[in-house]
Protein backbone atom coordinates (compact mmCIF):
# COMPACT_ATOMS: atom_id res chain seq x y z
CA UNK A 1 0.00 0.00 0.00
CA UNK A 2 1.43 3.34 -1.01
CA UNK A 3 1.78 6.32 1.32
CA UNK A 4 -0.52 8.29 -0.98
CA UNK A 5 -3.29 5.71 -0.61
CA UNK A 6 -2.91 5.65 3.17
CA UNK A 7 -3.15 9.43 3.21
CA UNK A 8 -6.23 9.25 1.03
CA UNK A 9 -7.88 6.88 3.51
CA UNK A 10 -7.12 9.13 6.45
CA UNK A 11 -8.35 12.20 4.57
CA UNK A 12 -11.54 10.40 3.50
CA UNK A 13 -12.22 9.27 7.05
CA UNK A 14 -11.71 12.80 8.35
CA UNK A 15 -14.07 14.16 5.71
CA UNK A 16 -16.67 11.55 6.67
CA UNK A 17 -16.44 12.57 10.33
CA UNK A 18 -16.95 16.23 9.38
CA UNK A 19 -19.90 15.30 7.16
CA UNK A 20 -21.45 13.32 10.01
CA UNK A 21 -21.09 16.25 12.43
CA UNK A 22 -22.72 18.58 9.90
CA UNK A 23 -25.55 16.09 9.35
CA UNK A 24 -26.15 15.93 13.11
CA UNK A 25 -26.25 19.73 13.33
CA UNK A 26 -28.70 19.91 10.42
CA UNK A 27 -30.92 17.29 12.05
CA UNK A 28 -31.02 19.28 15.27
CA UNK A 29 -31.51 22.72 13.69
CA UNK A 30 -33.60 22.22 10.54
CA UNK A 31 -37.25 21.30 10.33
CA UNK A 32 -40.73 22.73 10.21
CA UNK A 33 -39.44 25.02 12.96
CA UNK A 34 -35.95 26.33 12.08
CA UNK A 35 -33.66 26.77 15.09
CA UNK A 36 -30.39 28.71 15.01
CA UNK A 37 -27.22 26.67 15.61
CA UNK A 38 -26.38 28.89 18.58
CA UNK A 39 -29.68 28.00 20.21
CA UNK A 40 -29.00 24.31 19.58
CA UNK A 41 -25.63 24.51 21.34
CA UNK A 42 -27.12 26.49 24.22
CA UNK A 43 -29.86 23.89 24.65
CA UNK A 44 -27.40 21.01 24.65
CA UNK A 45 -24.44 22.47 26.52
CA UNK A 46 -25.80 25.23 28.74
CA UNK A 47 -29.27 24.03 29.68
CA UNK A 48 -31.04 26.91 27.96
CA UNK A 49 -34.78 27.27 28.48
CA UNK A 50 -37.56 28.21 26.11
CA UNK A 51 -39.65 26.55 23.44
CA UNK A 52 -36.81 26.13 20.95
CA UNK A 53 -34.54 24.55 23.55
CA UNK A 54 -37.28 22.10 24.55
CA UNK A 55 -37.89 21.16 20.92
CA UNK A 56 -34.19 20.38 20.54
CA UNK A 57 -33.88 18.34 23.73
CA UNK A 58 -37.20 16.54 23.77
CA UNK A 59 -37.89 15.94 20.08
CA UNK A 60 -34.87 16.39 17.88
CA UNK A 61 -32.14 14.84 20.02
CA UNK A 62 -33.90 11.44 20.27
CA UNK A 63 -34.78 11.58 16.57
CA UNK A 64 -31.18 12.38 15.64
CA UNK A 65 -29.70 9.69 17.88
CA UNK A 66 -32.03 7.08 16.42
CA UNK A 67 -31.08 8.24 12.92
CA UNK A 68 -27.41 7.75 13.85
CA UNK A 69 -28.06 4.28 15.22
CA UNK A 70 -30.22 3.17 12.30
CA UNK A 71 -27.69 4.46 9.76
CA UNK A 72 -24.82 2.64 11.45
CA UNK A 73 -26.82 -0.57 11.77
CA UNK A 74 -28.03 -0.72 8.17
CA UNK A 75 -24.66 0.27 6.72
CA UNK A 76 -22.74 -2.36 8.70
CA UNK A 77 -25.38 -5.00 7.97
CA UNK A 78 -25.30 -4.30 4.23
CA UNK A 79 -21.50 -4.38 4.14
CA UNK A 80 -21.41 -7.68 6.00
CA UNK A 81 -24.05 -9.29 3.79
CA UNK A 82 -22.34 -8.22 0.58
CA UNK A 83 -19.11 -9.70 1.90
CA UNK A 84 -20.70 -12.94 3.09
CA UNK A 85 -22.61 -13.60 -0.12
CA UNK A 86 -20.00 -12.05 -2.46
CA UNK A 87 -22.98 -10.39 -4.11
CA UNK A 88 -22.62 -6.64 -4.92
CA UNK A 89 -26.39 -6.08 -4.90
CA UNK A 90 -27.00 -7.75 -1.54
CA UNK A 91 -28.60 -5.76 1.24
CA UNK A 92 -30.37 -6.64 4.50
CA UNK A 93 -33.39 -7.79 2.50
CA UNK A 94 -31.55 -10.60 0.75
CA UNK A 95 -31.83 -12.93 3.75
CA UNK A 96 -35.45 -11.99 4.39
CA UNK A 97 -34.50 -9.98 7.47
CA UNK A 98 -36.57 -6.87 6.76
CA UNK A 99 -39.58 -8.87 5.61
CA UNK A 100 -39.32 -11.08 8.69
CA UNK A 101 -39.51 -7.98 10.86
CA UNK A 102 -42.46 -6.70 8.87
CA UNK A 103 -44.41 -9.95 9.27
CA UNK A 104 -43.80 -9.99 13.01
CA UNK A 105 -44.99 -6.40 13.37
CA UNK A 106 -48.11 -7.05 11.27
CA UNK A 107 -49.01 -10.09 13.36
CA UNK A 108 -48.41 -8.17 16.58
CA UNK A 109 -50.64 -5.30 15.45
CA UNK A 110 -53.41 -7.46 14.01
CA UNK A 111 -53.68 -10.23 16.61
CA UNK A 112 -51.88 -9.19 19.80
CA UNK A 113 -52.98 -5.58 20.10
CA UNK A 114 -49.48 -4.10 20.05
CA UNK A 115 -49.76 -0.41 19.17
CA UNK A 116 -46.55 1.21 20.45
CA UNK A 117 -43.05 1.59 19.10
CA UNK A 118 -41.66 0.00 22.25
CA UNK A 119 -43.76 -3.06 21.51
CA UNK A 120 -42.67 -3.22 17.87
CA UNK A 121 -39.00 -3.48 18.85
CA UNK A 122 -39.20 -6.96 20.27
CA UNK A 123 -41.49 -8.43 17.62
CA UNK A 124 -39.48 -6.95 14.77
CA UNK A 125 -36.24 -8.30 16.20
CA UNK A 126 -37.64 -11.81 16.74
CA UNK A 127 -39.12 -11.83 13.22
CA UNK A 128 -35.78 -10.84 11.71
CA UNK A 129 -33.97 -13.55 13.64
CA UNK A 130 -36.43 -16.29 12.69
CA UNK A 131 -36.37 -15.32 9.01
CA UNK A 132 -32.56 -15.40 8.94
CA UNK A 133 -32.45 -18.80 10.63
CA UNK A 134 -34.97 -20.15 8.12
CA UNK A 135 -32.97 -18.85 5.15
CA UNK A 136 -29.71 -20.28 6.46
CA UNK A 137 -31.34 -23.64 7.21
CA UNK A 138 -32.66 -23.85 3.65
CA UNK A 139 -29.35 -22.79 2.11
CA UNK A 140 -27.22 -25.11 4.23
CA UNK A 141 -29.24 -28.22 3.40
CA UNK A 142 -28.15 -30.45 0.54
CA UNK A 143 -24.79 -30.59 -1.17
CA UNK A 144 -22.29 -27.77 -0.94
CA UNK A 145 -23.69 -26.12 2.19
CA UNK A 146 -24.75 -22.49 2.37
CA UNK A 147 -23.22 -21.16 -0.84
CA UNK A 148 -23.81 -17.53 -1.91
CA UNK A 149 -26.22 -18.61 -4.65
CA UNK A 150 -28.22 -20.82 -2.30
CA UNK A 151 -28.37 -18.06 0.29
CA UNK A 152 -29.70 -15.63 -2.31
CA UNK A 153 -32.28 -18.11 -3.59
CA UNK A 154 -33.31 -19.05 -0.07
CA UNK A 155 -33.70 -15.39 0.80
CA UNK A 156 -35.84 -14.78 -2.28
CA UNK A 157 -38.08 -17.74 -1.41
CA UNK A 158 -38.54 -16.67 2.21
CA UNK A 159 -39.16 -13.07 1.13
CA UNK A 160 -41.93 -14.19 -1.22
CA UNK A 161 -43.52 -16.35 1.47
CA UNK A 162 -43.40 -13.66 4.14
CA UNK A 163 -44.69 -11.01 1.75
CA UNK A 164 -47.69 -13.23 1.02
CA UNK A 165 -48.36 -13.62 4.74
CA UNK A 166 -48.10 -9.86 5.28
CA UNK A 167 -50.44 -9.10 2.38
CA UNK A 168 -52.94 -11.72 3.52
CA UNK A 169 -53.15 -10.31 7.03
CA UNK A 170 -53.39 -6.70 5.89
CA UNK A 171 -56.18 -7.40 3.40
CA UNK A 172 -58.33 -8.88 6.17
CA UNK A 173 -57.44 -6.45 8.96
CA UNK A 174 -58.21 -2.87 7.95
CA UNK A 175 -57.12 -1.39 11.29
CA UNK A 176 -53.78 -3.16 11.06
CA UNK A 177 -53.33 -1.84 7.52
CA UNK A 178 -53.78 1.78 8.61
CA UNK A 179 -51.28 1.49 11.44
CA UNK A 180 -48.78 -0.63 9.54
CA UNK A 181 -48.74 1.75 6.56
CA UNK A 182 -47.06 4.46 8.65
CA UNK A 183 -44.47 2.06 10.08
CA UNK A 184 -43.73 0.37 6.75
CA UNK A 185 -42.60 3.59 5.04
CA UNK A 186 -39.58 3.89 7.33
CA UNK A 187 -39.50 7.05 9.42
CA UNK A 188 -37.69 8.65 12.35
CA UNK A 189 -40.71 10.76 13.29
CA UNK A 190 -42.26 10.12 16.70
CA UNK A 191 -39.37 8.10 18.12
CA UNK A 192 -38.32 8.83 21.69
CA UNK A 193 -35.57 8.08 24.20
CA UNK A 194 -37.26 4.83 25.25
CA UNK A 195 -36.66 3.41 21.78
CA UNK A 196 -32.96 4.30 22.06
CA UNK A 197 -32.68 2.44 25.35
CA UNK A 198 -34.21 -0.66 23.81
CA UNK A 199 -32.16 -0.93 20.64
CA UNK A 200 -28.65 0.21 21.65
CA UNK A 201 -27.67 -3.15 23.23
CA UNK A 202 -28.60 -4.94 20.00
CA UNK A 203 -26.69 -2.38 17.95
CA UNK A 204 -23.59 -2.85 20.10
CA UNK A 205 -23.71 -6.65 19.91
CA UNK A 206 -24.33 -6.66 16.17
CA UNK A 207 -21.52 -4.18 15.48
CA UNK A 208 -19.04 -6.22 17.52
CA UNK A 209 -19.99 -9.41 15.66
CA UNK A 210 -19.64 -7.82 12.23
CA UNK A 211 -16.37 -6.05 13.02
CA UNK A 212 -14.91 -9.26 14.42
CA UNK A 213 -15.09 -10.95 11.00
CA UNK A 214 -13.50 -8.10 8.99
CA UNK A 215 -10.42 -10.17 8.11
CA UNK A 216 -12.60 -13.13 7.27
CA UNK A 217 -14.64 -11.05 4.85
CA UNK A 218 -11.44 -9.94 3.11
CA UNK A 219 -10.36 -13.56 2.71
CA UNK A 220 -13.82 -14.67 1.60
CA UNK A 221 -13.77 -12.06 -1.18
CA UNK A 222 -10.92 -14.06 -2.75
CA UNK A 223 -13.04 -17.20 -2.89
CA UNK A 224 -13.85 -19.98 -0.44
CA UNK A 225 -10.87 -22.14 -1.31
CA UNK A 226 -8.44 -19.25 -0.92
CA UNK A 227 -10.08 -18.23 2.35
CA UNK A 228 -9.68 -21.75 3.71
CA UNK A 229 -6.07 -21.76 2.53
CA UNK A 230 -5.49 -18.56 4.50
CA UNK A 231 -6.70 -20.29 7.64
CA UNK A 232 -10.20 -18.83 7.78
CA UNK A 233 -13.17 -20.93 8.88
CA UNK A 234 -15.63 -19.94 6.17
CA UNK A 235 -18.65 -21.31 8.00
CA UNK A 236 -17.77 -19.38 11.15
CA UNK A 237 -17.27 -16.15 9.20
CA UNK A 238 -20.67 -16.55 7.55
CA UNK A 239 -22.50 -17.49 10.74
CA UNK A 240 -20.96 -14.76 12.89
CA UNK A 241 -21.26 -12.12 10.16
CA UNK A 242 -24.80 -13.19 9.29
CA UNK A 243 -25.83 -13.17 12.94
CA UNK A 244 -24.37 -9.69 13.36
CA UNK A 245 -26.19 -8.44 10.25
CA UNK A 246 -29.43 -9.98 11.52
CA UNK A 247 -29.15 -8.32 14.92
CA UNK A 248 -28.29 -4.96 13.35
CA UNK A 249 -31.09 -5.03 10.81
CA UNK A 250 -33.65 -6.28 13.29
CA UNK A 251 -32.82 -3.43 15.66
CA UNK A 252 -32.87 -0.83 12.87
CA UNK A 253 -36.15 -2.01 11.37
CA UNK A 254 -37.73 -2.22 14.81
CA UNK A 255 -36.75 1.36 15.60
CA UNK A 256 -37.59 3.10 12.33
CA UNK A 257 -39.24 0.64 9.98
CA UNK A 258 -37.61 -0.74 6.84
CA UNK A 259 -35.56 2.21 5.56
CA UNK A 260 -34.48 1.18 2.08
CA UNK A 261 -31.30 1.55 0.07
CA UNK A 262 -28.87 2.40 2.87
CA UNK A 263 -27.59 -1.15 3.18
CA UNK A 264 -27.19 -1.40 -0.58
CA UNK A 265 -25.59 1.93 -1.48
CA UNK A 266 -23.39 2.76 1.50
CA UNK A 267 -21.02 -0.25 1.20
CA UNK A 268 -20.29 0.67 -2.42
CA UNK A 269 -19.64 4.28 -1.48
CA UNK A 270 -17.31 3.19 1.32
CA UNK A 271 -15.36 0.79 -0.91
CA UNK A 272 -15.03 3.41 -3.63
CA UNK A 273 -13.43 5.76 -1.11
CA UNK A 274 -11.17 3.53 1.02
CA UNK A 275 -10.70 0.37 -1.05
CA UNK A 276 -11.75 -3.20 -0.35
CA UNK A 277 -10.10 -3.81 3.05
CA UNK A 278 -13.03 -4.40 5.43
CA UNK A 279 -11.02 -3.05 8.35
CA UNK A 280 -11.46 0.32 6.62
CA UNK A 281 -14.71 -0.33 4.74
CA UNK A 282 -16.75 -1.15 7.86
CA UNK A 283 -15.78 2.01 9.81
CA UNK A 284 -16.30 4.16 6.71
CA UNK A 285 -19.73 2.59 6.19
CA UNK A 286 -20.55 3.26 9.85
CA UNK A 287 -19.76 6.94 9.28
CA UNK A 288 -21.47 7.25 5.90
CA UNK A 289 -24.69 5.41 6.73
CA UNK A 290 -25.88 7.89 9.37
CA UNK A 291 -25.07 10.79 7.05
CA UNK A 292 -27.39 9.34 4.40
CA UNK A 293 -30.18 8.66 6.91
CA UNK A 294 -29.98 12.05 8.64
CA UNK A 295 -29.72 14.06 5.42
CA UNK A 296 -32.67 12.12 4.01
CA UNK A 297 -34.68 12.80 7.16
CA UNK A 298 -33.87 16.52 7.08
CA UNK A 299 -34.71 16.75 3.39
CA UNK A 300 -38.04 15.05 4.05
CA UNK A 301 -38.91 17.68 6.65
CA UNK A 302 -38.33 20.69 4.40
CA UNK A 303 -39.55 19.60 0.95
CA UNK A 304 -43.27 20.06 1.62
CA UNK A 305 -43.62 21.92 4.94
CA UNK A 306 -45.35 21.60 7.31
CA UNK A 307 -45.81 17.99 6.23
CA UNK A 308 -42.99 15.44 6.10
CA UNK A 309 -41.82 12.85 3.62
CA UNK A 310 -40.63 9.72 5.50
CA UNK A 311 -36.89 9.10 5.60
CA UNK A 312 -37.41 5.71 3.96
CA UNK A 313 -38.73 7.42 0.84
CA UNK A 314 -36.01 10.06 0.77
CA UNK A 315 -33.11 7.60 1.15
CA UNK A 316 -33.97 6.07 -2.20
CA UNK A 317 -34.36 9.47 -3.86
CA UNK A 318 -31.00 10.62 -2.50
CA UNK A 319 -29.15 7.32 -2.73
CA UNK A 320 -29.95 6.30 -6.28
CA UNK A 321 -27.98 9.15 -7.94
CA UNK A 322 -24.91 8.29 -5.83
CA UNK A 323 -24.98 4.66 -6.86
CA UNK A 324 -25.69 5.46 -10.51
CA UNK A 325 -22.71 7.83 -10.53
CA UNK A 326 -20.46 5.16 -9.05
CA UNK A 327 -21.60 2.61 -11.62
CA UNK A 328 -21.03 5.03 -14.51
CA UNK A 329 -17.52 5.73 -13.26
CA UNK A 330 -16.89 2.01 -12.77
CA UNK A 331 -16.03 2.71 -9.14
CA UNK A 332 -18.16 -0.13 -7.79
CA UNK A 333 -16.08 -3.29 -7.32
CA UNK A 334 -17.24 -6.32 -9.26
Amino acid sequence: MTAAFRSRRVLATSAAVVALLLAVLLSLAVGARAIAPGTVFDALLHGATGDDAEVVRQLRVPRTVIGLMVGVALALAGTALQGITRNPIADPGILGISQGSSVAVVLAIAFLGVHSLSGYVWFAFVGAALASVAVYAIASSGRGGATPVKLALGGAAINALLLSVTTGVLTTKAAALDEFRFWQTGSLDGRDAATIEQIWPFLLVGAVLVLSVARGLDALALGEDVAKGLGQNVATVRIVGGLGATVLTGAAVAAAGPIAFVGLAVPHIARAVVGSDHRWVLPMAALTGPVMVLVADVAGRVVFPPGEIPAGVMTALIGVPFLVTLVRRKAVPA
